[in-house]
C-alpha cells in the first residue's frame, strides 16, 4: 500500500499550514490542478484540526500528515483522519507507532545504513530527506545498486527545476514539493497561484 502512495502524482504537495480556513481551498486548488495528494506536516499547531478539515470536505484528495515525529503525533493523525503518515527520520518507538495504525506510510532516511535497516523491516517505499543536503540525485544514483529494491519520495530543497532530475531515476516515484504552496500565495489567499503551480507540477512526468 505504501508504495501506491509514491504514484498518485509526480509531486506530493508538502503543505505548512497556519490557518486552519486556509485547509479545504488549498486542497481543492490543488485538486483543480490535477494533484490528488496532499501532505499536511504536523509543524503548526492547527495542522490536526486542517487534515480533520480536509478529510471531510475534500475526500477525493488523499490527505496524509507528514513531520510526524512521535508515537503520539501518529495517532493523533490517523485520529483525525489521515489516510497515510510521513516521518522526517525513523525511530523504533516512531515506526512501532507508525505501524500500529495500520495506515500506508513513507518512513525517512537520510543515509545508506538507515534505508537498509527499514529494508530489513520489508519496508521498501521510503522517504529520501533532507534530499539536497545528504547527497541528491548522485546519492540515489550510487545506492541504486546495492540497494535495487528501494523507492523513494526525495523530499527537501527540491525546486521545479531540479524535480525532474529526480524523476527520471527508476528508484524514485514521485518528489515532495513545498513550493506548491508558497506562503506568499497562502497569506494572499491566492489559490489559483496555488492551481497553476500545481498544473505545472502534474506535468512534470
Amino acid at each position: 500500500m505504501s508504495n501506491e502512495l509514491l504514484d498518485l502524482s509526480p509531486v506530493m504537495p508538502v503543505v505548512v499550514l497556519d490557518q486552519v480556513a486556509d485547509a479545504v481551498p488549498v486542497a481543492r486548488a490543488l485538486l483543480a490542478g490535477g494533484i490528488r495528494v496532499i501532505e499536511l506536516t504536523l509543524r503548526t499547531p492547527v495542522a490536526l484540526a486542517a487534515i480533520e478539515r480536509v478529510a471531510a470536505e475534500v475526500p477525493e484528495i488523499v490527505v496524509g500528515a507528514g513531520t510526524v515525529t512521535t508515537p503520539e503525533q501518529a495517532k493523533q493523525a490517523a485520529d483525525a483522519g489521515a489516510k497515510f503518515l510521513v516521518t522526517p527520520g525513523c525511530t523504533d518507538s516512531v515506526l512501532e507507532a507508525v505501524v500500529g495504525t495500520g495506515l500506508p506510510f513513507l518512513p525517512g532516511a537520510g543515509t545508506v545504513s538507515e534505508a537498509m535497516r527499514l529494508a530489513e523491516q520489508g519496508l521498501t517505499a521510503l522517504k529520501f530527506f533532507p534530499a539536497e543536503p545528504s547527497g541528491g540525485v548522485p546519492f540515489l544514483k550510487a545506492i541504486a545498486g546495492p540497494l535495487p529494491g528501494l523507492r523513494f519520495c526525495p523530499t527537501g530543497g527540491i525546486t521545479p527545476e531540479t524535480a525532474p532530475a529526480y524523476l527520471a531515476l527508476p528508484s524514485v516515484g514521485c518528489v515532495g514539493g513545498s513550493w506548491l504552496t508558497p506562503k506568499d500565495a497562502l497569506a494572499a489567499k491566492d489559490f489559483e497561484r496555488v492551481t497553476a503551480l500545481a498544473r505545472e507540477a502534474a506535468a512534470l512526468r
